[in-house]
């Protein structure tokens, strides 16, 4: 199992979906080239309110510990995997985004603010099929991601999740948030599950 640091809420809370569907969840981690206040601010001032036009919901996150290379996280939450395809077709010819991003990227061609990211593309589980509201406590989250020798044992973890250890981690007062397995991703099999903590020790 691969676990990524705990990581810290910086721009728009997440809120509950509206669709009955599973949802679905793509992540990506930025690795920044510098400390990222020129992402940061395209992100709370650009690419957060252009999904939030598209009524896709929209956590960004930075690290709790730093580590050599800059990261930033950001989660987008997408109500099915029909929207998340109609999304991705339409927002870039959507003039809005791209006038208000234009700079952003103009400026950052020849002095890139992140190297590269990696996505996850994950589908809600059937226990949860929707994202869980964090609490307006918590100062911490984190991301883990469990990665399986094979697809067979992959979807044996998935269902020992849905049968048995969702309803575990409720019990022992895990803080969830969402879970998926992962779709497409960097190194696969896997899933992804998010957790909040109202600090450190918790």
């Amino acid at each position: 199992m691969a676990t990524v640091p705990a990581i810290q809420n910086i721009a728009s809370p997440l809120v509950p979906a509206l669709s009955n569907n599973k949802e679905i969840y793509e992540w990506r981690i930025y690795t920044l080239t510098g400390e990222g206040d020129s992402f940061d601010a395209f992100l709370e001032n650009v690419l957060i309110p252009a999904y939030n036009r598209f009524n896709i919901k929209v956590g960004a996150f930075s690290l709790y510990k730093k580590e050599e290379k800059e990261k930033r996280h950001v989660l987008f939450i997408y109500p099915d995997i029909t929207t998340f395809h109609k999304v991705k077709r339409e927002i870039w010819s959507n003039t809005t985004f791209r006038q208000s991003a234009q700079s952003f990227f103009d400026a950052s061609a020849p002095a890139p603010v992140y190297s590269d990211f990696d996505t996850y593309l994950s589908e809600a589980f059937d226990k949860i099929p929707t994202h869980r509201i964090p609490d307006k406590s918590r100062t911490l989250f984190e991301i883990r991601i469990y990665r399986s020798p094979n697809e067979e044992a992959n979807q044996r973890k998935v269902r020992m999740f849905n049968v048995d250890e969702i309803n575990i981690f409720d019990k022992v007062g895990v803080n969830s948030v969402c879970y998926g397995e992962i779709l497409s991703g960097p190194r696969m099999p896997a899933l992804m599950y998010l957790t909040w903590y109202k600090d450190e020790v918790a």
